[in-house]
């Protein structure tokens, strides 16, 4: 208590009074060591070496943060919420520490304008915000321990510009809602990437489409693919939710759609059909041929015994008439 008394007395007198004021304000405590708040508001692209010759910037201390932010959001959303179950916390969790919730709370502390960056990273699609309140987090944590974190982000954070019940039921990934939906009801859905531009600082802005069966659904924009197929995910879901006759144009279109491949299948079901019953019936004509062949060998080979009890017939006559001349000539002799 007397510490913190000193140090409200010693602030009009620091070298640095304005950043020490300001970061007072933001935290409601005064640094001990103002080094940490330094390196926590230094962008990596204005990054300086230290004595050693190293690059310093707030990725170490945002890396810090991001660790004590998930322990204190967890312990805080463990105590406001008693009867929920583990699920719903962390959801929650997730919610307040996702990287847009804390670029708001970022913006609305004033902390960008803090922190020491070259201009051309001030762009949409940079999260430099939010990396900035999760190193001030963590340099917090290394200038006045755990309890000054979970006091900062209790009663400056939640208590006045996050308001935690709201946000634990807000719905949050409609990309997954939708997609959930679309299972449900055994419809095909993809997220479409219909184009990409860039915005008047040369940013990419992407415009993604979603296609739920065969009907083109809502357009949304974004810096990144992800937020730009949640946006169009958002829009679509909602006219799910709000417009039955949406809904029945997008069933009826898919049960068009089967209906079409289920005819378009049946004649090359037939087609295929076709060479197999023709094989069957070279299969039935093969089968009489070998009857009609076997049939001829029979003839053939009783032809050839006739030949021959024939021929033996011829024979035995033969040696017959010999043996009567024989006889003949012998008489007379």
């Amino acid at each position: 208590m007397l510490n913190k008394i000193f140090d409200k007395i010693k602030l009009p007198f620091r070298k640095e009074k304005e950043l020490y004021l300001s970061l007072y304000q933001i935290t409601g405590l005064i640094p001990h060591d103002i080094s940490y708040y330094k390196t926590a508001l230094l962008h990596k692209s204005v990054s300086r070496r230290n004595e050693k010759g190293k690059l310093v910037n707030n990725e170490r201390l945002e890396f810090l943060g991001d660790a004590v932010l998930d322990c204190v959001v967890a312990d805080i959303v463990y105590e406001r919420f008693p009867n929920k179950r583990e699920g719903f916390l962390t959801n929650t969790r997730s919610k307040l520490v996702k990287r847009e919730t804390l670029n708001k709370v970022s913006t609305e502390m004033g902390i960008d304008k803090m922190l020491k960056q070259n201009g051309h990273t001030v762009t949409h699609n940079c999260n430099v915000a939010g990396n900035a309140f999760e190193a001030l987090v963590g340099a917090l944590y290394l200038d006045h321990g755990y309890d000054a974190c979970m006091n900062f982000m209790r009663n400056r954070v939640f208590g006045h510009l996050v308001n935690v019940e709201k946000m634990a039921y807000r719905e949050m990934n409609y990309k997954s809602k939708l997609i959930e939906w679309t299972q449900k009801n055994k419809v095909t859905v993809i997220f479409d990437e219909v184009n990409t531009s860039t915005d008047e600082n040369g940013n990419p802005v992407f415009l993604a489409q979603v296609i739920i069966g065969n009907v083109r659904c809502e357009e949304g924009k974004g810096f990144t693919k992800k937020e730009s197929q949640q946006n169009a995910a958002k829009q679509t879901y909602r006219r799910i939710r709000k417009e039955p006759s949406f809904v029945e144009l997008i069933l009826t279109q898919s049960e068009a759609e089967i209906k079409t491949e289920e005819t378009v299948t049946e004649p090359l079901l037939t087609a295929t059909s076709e060479p197999i019953e023709q094989k069957e019936d070279a299969m039935a004509n093969g089968s009489l041929t070998t009857e009609l062949l076997d049939e001829t060998t029979e003839n053939l080979n009783d032809s050839v015994e006739s030949s021959m009890v024939s021929a033996e017939a011829l024979i035995t006559v033969t040696d017959e008439q010999t043996n009567t001349q024989e006889v003949a000539a012998h008489t007379e002799a």
